[in-house]
């Protein structure tokens, strides 16, 4: 098993023992939480992201959770540490604000992007009406021509919960309790979460409370000038003052001349300097090593022809667009099929080398879950995921009738649940998050030019196609604070019902202060057209039976891809080299974004050369709390920017 093979793997696994004993975490104090982070904070992440572009995200976890451990505090009560986790799990499901898509739709059906191409029409009416509806005129979604919308993406949401007891939970229990994979992200929210449980007992003195304090300052500073300045300024001044440039320093138009096809920049997000801490630190080299080969690799194949779109002049996303185009998506097709064959090959080779009798002692732990834990049967996981599967597949055949039913059952149950394992083992191992791409847009397509199908609602259908890894790190989380896994199936029953109503209420209310886009949501406004034209670009392939997609694939890059991403696994793996750089190398091969692995890389350094020598092996649990520390204070920051520019733009649009 993979802790007897790799020293640095069991190191992380024994970074955090889960408790011996689990506890309730729900109760009233989960019901009022609910409520105040349904009509609290999920208002303000859905308004953020109009503004700015990006909502508060998991760092409002973080900001929820503070503000009940003061309100504790001064109510002369305590948080307990379950109780603490359970809140925040409730405000990560809050910002999932489902029906804030209703805005995306309500534009989207009404969009010069969609008159242009000539979708508006085929835009199914249980997205969005068509644009004659007195909807538009009344920006109102509590009209009748959405009631159909409405109630479909209430039923979408009420399965998606019920499905978050499927199959993640029973790879879950195959990878953590089974495998014992090491899960090196899973300790981030545990551990920020045991911190701030013992401020709320008076145990201020607690090093989990100090370090948690001294990330939060460092957020609280950092956020300042990277979050707030930005967004106050850009509500009392014509244009933003930025003092760090957001997203990334450009550098590509410096470098052009000697790395041709190459983007280059830097990230100064403070933030990836203390994920590099946590994560494994032959992961991180691991990709650094891959994006080297990249950067080595891109203007050889741009002096031969293969990138060939590439020209002097381009900026970072462009010049990855090209390079995608010309190659990287077809040789990253091949690489995701290297890693799932990767995957594949290592259950095989495993259950090969295990004798029955440690086969039947592996199935024996896979079925029989730790006592106490509040663990529910594996056969009803499974239940979960073939009955929300089912849904899936019936509802989508519904909508959709041309579409072949095969595909449909395809995605479900034979690619859904290979991904999911692949990418809970990747989670398990590296903390990192696994898919192929273009699978779905590709099937959509071949179902077009081979199968008869001919409409974009295909696009717009809830079809099977499900990705569980992540879901495996979300009950290590639980597992390791000594929540029962109870308390999670009563919050979500909470949580389904507030988030659904208060999401539609604030989409209205969002709507009625303004067109959405429209100059009160600067982000929207630039750049929703070119995503919808980007979107209905692709979907019209559909209706057409030919899509810039195919002109892109190649499947000889495919092929290189994946021989090359196997090649280079068998050569690492023969060498004896440590799993997560062997995986960091595979994934590191692929086109993305560079700019992040800077800063990673630097704090992997740090943390390994300097932080470890300093405070020994104890440095590991002090990292996930630094950074869960310094993601709460990035996201206080990012509240008051949110609450600030809120009030502006509120006062504005009143009429005196």
């Amino acid at each position: 098993m993979y802790e007897e093979q790799d020293k640095e793997l069991k190191e992380y696994r024994d970074l955090l023992k889960p408790p011996e004993e689990f506890e309730e975490g729900f109760g009233w104090k989960s019901i009022v939480g609910a409520i105040l982070i349904g009509f609290l904070m999920m208002p303000g992440s859905m308004y953020l992201g109009l503004v700015v572009g990006t909502g508060i995200g998991p760092a409002a976890r973080w900001v929820t959770v503070i503000l009940f451990a003061e309100v504790a505090k001064r109510a002369y009560t305590r948080l307990r540490q379950q109780e603490v986790f359970v809140l925040y799990y409730m405000a990560g499901a809050a910002m999932a604000s489902p029906f804030s898509g209703l805005l995306w739709n309500q534009y989207l059906v009404q969009s010069e992007a969609a008159r242009m191409l000539g979708l508006t029409q085929f835009i199914p009416e249980w997205i969005a009406p068509q644009p004659g509806s007195d909807s538009f005129v009344e920006r109102s979604f509590l009209h009748r021509d959405w009631l159909i919308p409405i109630l479909l993406m209430v039923g979408f949401e009420i399965i998606s919960a019920v499905d978050h007891f499927g199959l993640g939970y029973a790879l879950y229990r195959l990878t953590s309790d089974v495998e014992k994979l090491p899960f090196p992200m899973a300790p981030v929210g545990a551990l920020g979460n045991m911190a701030l449980a013992e401020s709320t007992q008076r145990k201020e003195d607690s090093w989990k409370w100090r370090i948690f304090s001294i990330g939060g300052m460092i957020g609280l500073c950092f956020g300042g000038v990277y979050v707030l300045l930005p967004a106050a300024s850009g509500v009392i001044l014509n244009e933003p003052v930025h003092l760090l440039p957001i997203p990334w320093i450009e550098l590509t138009d410096i470098t052009e001349e000697y790395l041709p096809a190459v983007a280059t920049g830097i990230n100064l997000d403070l933030g990836l300097l203390f994920l590099g801490m946590v994560l494994p630190f032959w992961a991180v080299i691991g990709g650094g090593i891959g994006l080297i080969l990249t950067i080595i690799a891109n203007p050889i194949l741009h002096h031969f022809g293969i990138l060939h779109r590439w020209h002097k002049g381009m900026g970072t996303v462009d010049t990855i667009f090209a390079n995608n185009f010309d190659f990287y998506m077809s040789f990253g097709i091949g690489l995701g099929l290297a890693i799932a064959l990767v995957g594949i090959v290592h259950v095989i080779y495993s259950f090969s080398r295990e004798q029955m009798g440690s086969f039947r002692e592996r199935l024996k732990t896979l079925f029989t879950p730790p006592p106490g834990r509040g663990d529910f049967s594996i056969w009803i996981a499974l239940g979960i995921y073939v009955a929300s599967t089912t849904a899936y597949v019936i509802l989508s055949s519904f909508l959709v009738p041309g579409f072949p039913w095969i595909f449909l059952v395809a995605y479900g149950f034979i690619y859904t649940p290979i991904i999911s394992y692949i990418s809970a083992r990747m989670e398990g191992i590296a903390g990192q998050f696994i898919t192929l791409p273009m699978v779905r847009e590709a099937s959509f397509i071949m179902a077009s030019r081979y199968f008869g199908y001919s409409g974009i609602g295909i696009w717009y259908a809830p079809i099977p196609f499900h990705n569980y890894g992540k879901a495996t790190v979300r009950w290590r989380e639980i597992e390791l604070t000594g929540t029962s896994f109870r308390s999670i199936i009563k919050a979500e029953i909470l949580v389904i019902p507030i988030v659904l109503i208060a999401s539609l209420l604030f989409s209205q209310y969002i709507w009625r202060l303004a067109p959405v886009p429209s100059s009160q949501y600067p982000y929207a406004q630039q750049l929703w057209h070119l995503q919808a034209l980007n979107t209905l670009l692709l979907q019209s392939a559909t209706l057409e039976g030919d899509s810039p997609f195919f002109q892109a694939l190649k499947l000889d890059y495919v092929g290189i891809g994946l021989a090359l991403g196997s090649v280079t696994y068998a050569v690492l793996a023969y060498l004896k080299l440590p799993i997560m750089l062997i995986y960091g190398v595979v994934r590191g091969l692929g086109q993305s974004t560079p700019h992040s692995i800077f800063l990673e890389i630097i704090g992997a350094f740090l943390g390994r050369y300097y932080f470890i020598k300093k405070y020994g092996l104890s440095w590991r649990q002090y990292a996930p709390v630094l950074l869960a520390g310094f993601s709460c204070g990035m996201g206080l920051m990012g509240m008051l920017a949110m609450g600030f520019t809120l009030i502006m733009r509120s006062l504005r649009s009143l009429p005196y």
